[in-house]
């Protein structure tokens, strides 16, 4: 969901980490629009997979039930600024941020960003069936994390 201009490095050529950068990730959810169609999804990955070289970003975009979580890996300070772009994205709704932080590699870094969906794999069974194995009800950001990273195969 990340496609505004504001985040592409000035000459929009592919981002080059700079002394200080540092690699970081973004996990969050929202709520699709009511009335979002593939060609929307379409659109969304089109305009991400153009601008997301130009600012240093790769990661995941799954979809499911009207659901959005996404992973985002690149320099933190761009994924602060990312954050700011969502929140104001009408795309979606209910943004919500379930973990970020330092990361020492990319966990997708061939994908300006993936994109996967029920037919792919149901985070949403997949989590179900982690709880029924561990007991507990939590949908936890780290049990996404490891969902999302279970896609970049």
């Amino acid at each position: 969901m990340n496609d505004d201009s504001m985040l592409m490095h000035s000459d929009a050529q592919p981002y080059h980490f700079a002394a200080g950068d540092s690699l970081g990730y973004l996990l969050y959810r929202s709520v699709a629009r009511p009335g979002m169609q593939r060609d929307d999804l379409e659109r969304i990955l089109h305009h991400a997979r153009d601008r997301n070289p130009a600012a240093g970003l790769t990661g995941c975009l799954h979809h499911e039930d009207g659901l959005f979580f996404q992973w985002v890996e690149g320099p933190r300070f761009r994924l602060f600024r990312l954050i700011d772009v969502l929140r104001e994205d009408d795309r979606h709704l209910n943004f919500t941020v379930l973990d970020q932080g330092p990361l020492q590699q990319r966990l997708f870094s061939d994908w300006e960003m993936r994109f996967s969906d029920r037919e792919a794999a149901s985070l949403l069974e997949w989590l179900a069936e982690r709880r029924d194995r561990a007991g507990s009800d939590q949908d936890d950001a780290e049990s996404i994390a490891a969902f999302m990273r279970s896609m970049n195969g």
